[in-house]
């Protein structure tokens, strides 16, 4: 065990929990109306909770076990021959089990986004619950645990795919799945409120940039150049697309909007994600400046061409910024094409067809979609028996 590297890891695992407990939270509450930001809270906190004795049960079994290709297995369920004692490298296996438990956690909280102020807690909770199991927990384990496009003995590539930090594992999946949840919900009934709360947004944002280091970082799992390296670029990247966006934006509309500002950081970090082990400050700078442009292109694509309401543009930040992060590694010459290429097709069918037989699935046992009169009331109170904001004083 190497002391350096287990505090480094510990505290790239507490960065990443701040990712979405409070970030996420807070960036996704201020962009819905008022009257369902303790909804959001509660999503986001109730998955937290729910993925974390998840991936004790099955997760981390299904991710890191010793089974074949496709799955781990079932062999390190609740962490079985694991104890303070037992190391994954130079770290504790825990703090392994507990870094990517990070990961699985704000997963499927990405997909939050996509359907906030309309569907139903319940579906919230189970869906993720079968969402993570059957389709984040296996796809970790194609790409980090040795299986299917990793590159080991009878996976698809010989060389395997590089994705240093997610962006197929958490935000190929989750923008793909975000896309399939909102087409089955279908849109909010009034889809033209601006964000309610945008200081909000700001402060999420901000601690999202803050936690990446820790998501890329910590992704080294080591205290090394390598990791000082990864921080790097990513800062640079985030930095880029937020400019970018905002100049787009003033190029479009005239003016360039707080909002729209640290959406383009939120942009630029996914798209470094899964280059930020291999790339240069001056390739993170041209990664995140094309992002701030593309992903807001891609906004108006699939709310204005596709009239999907993704709500809170899942798909168009994280999914096309991850598939564009794990492209320009093929683009850079870091990776070879067929393996990226090949990787995001694989990935991107089975999140697809997984997803949407989990909604089928989930749908028979509880309803997905609030009713009319719910959804207008808000979340906050219909779901939940509780307001952010005392409107009477």
């Amino acid at each position: 065990m190497n002391g350096a590297d287990t505090a480094w890891i510990m505290v790239a695992t507490a960065l990443v929990l701040f990712m979405t407990l409070p970030g996420l939270a807070l960036f996704y509450g201020g962009l819905v109306r008022a009257r369902n930001v303790l909804s959001v809270f509660m999503q986001c906190f109730a998955i937290a909770c729910l993925m974390s004795i998840l991936w004790l049960s099955f997760g981390y079994s299904i991710a890191f076990g010793d089974g074949n290709i496709f799955w781990g297995g079932i062999g390190k369920m609740f962490l079985s021959g694991v104890d303070s004692t037992t190391l994954f490298g130079t770290i504790p296996e825990v703090l392994f089990f507990a870094f990517q438990m990070t990961f699985a956690i704000i997963t499927p909280a990405l997909i939050v986004g996509a359907y906030v102020e309309r569907v139903s807690f319940s579906f919230v909770l189970t869906f993720s619950s079968l969402w993570m199991l059957l389709v984040y927990a296996p796809v970790t384990h194609w790409i980090w645990g040795g299986g299917l496009l990793s590159g080991a003995d009878g996976s698809l590539f010989t060389n395997g795919v590089k994705d240093f930090a997610g962006g197929i594992v958490v935000h190929e999946t989750a923008g793909i799945a975000a896309l399939v949840v909102a087409i089955a919900l279908g849109p909010r009934l009034n889809k033209n409120v601006p964000p309610h709360n945008p200081g909000y947004v700001m402060l999420g944002a901000a601690m999202l940039w803050v936690g990446w280091f820790g998501f890329n970082g910590g992704s080294q799992l080591a205290a090394d150049g390598g990791a000082a390296m990864a921080i790097t670029v990513t800062h640079i990247s985030a930095a880029s697309a937020s400019l970018t966006w905002a100049l787009y934006e003033r190029i479009k509309y005239g003016k360039s909007s707080l909002v729209g500002l640290v959406t383009g950081t939120i942009a630029g970090l996914a798209s470094i994600t899964p280059a930020s082990g291999w790339v240069s400050p001056v390739e993170a700078m041209l990664i995140g400046s094309i992002a701030g442009v593309l992903c807001q292109i891609m906004c108006e694509v699939i709310k204005g061409w596709f009239r999907i309401d993704d709500t809170l543009d899942v798909f168009a930040v994280h999914g096309v910024g991850g598939i564009f992060g794990t492209i320009m590694l093929a683009t850079f010459g870091y990776a070879g094409w067929t393996e990226q290429l090949g990787s995001l097709l694989v990935v991107g069918i089975f999140t697809i067809i997984a997803t949407y037989l989990i909604v089928k699935i989930v749908v028979l046992f509880c309803p997905i979609r609030v009713s009319e009169e719910s959804e207008l009331t808000g979340l906050d109170q219909s779901s939940h028996g509780e307001r952010a904001y005392d409107m009477a004083s």
